[in-house]
């Protein structure tokens, strides 16, 4: 049995993790904690963004996600601006290997709307 706690759900059972169980991990040190990744484009990435996140454009996954990556062992959480793109993108590292990455449901919208309302909504 591995002493790492699990900050994601299980991948067997869905695709998405919610903005809530994102925020219970955002703070820890990132080895501590799932990547988190950030996939929509840079003048959105200009507008706002999660603290602590990873950028890759949705477009670099099919040929650089899972090498940009890493060590995914304690998962690996993609959002975007409402939640479409990263699900794409979370099928594309699962396709790749990575069987625990998963979507931020309702995306950056939804985390300015429930956990952070200082991140501007667009």
């Amino acid at each position: 049995m591995s002493d790492e706690k699990s900050f994601t759900p299980d991948a067997a059972t869905t695709l998405e993790i919610s903005p809530t169980e994102v925020a219970a991990w955002i703070h820890l040190p990132h080895d501590q904690r799932p990547m988190l990744i950030d996939c929509r484009e840079a003048d959105e990435l200009a507008i706002c963004q999660i603290h602590g996140n990873e950028w890759i454009p949705l477009g670099d996954f099919p040929s650089t996600g899972p090498e940009l990556c890493g060590d995914a062992t304690r998962g690996v959480v993609v959002y975007c601006h409402h939640g479409m793109r990263s699900l794409r993108a979370a099928m594309i590292l699962r396709s790749r290997g990575i069987e625990n990455a998963f979507s931020m449901a309702g995306g950056i919208d939804a985390w300015s709307r429930s956990i952070d309302p200082a991140v501007p909504r667009y």
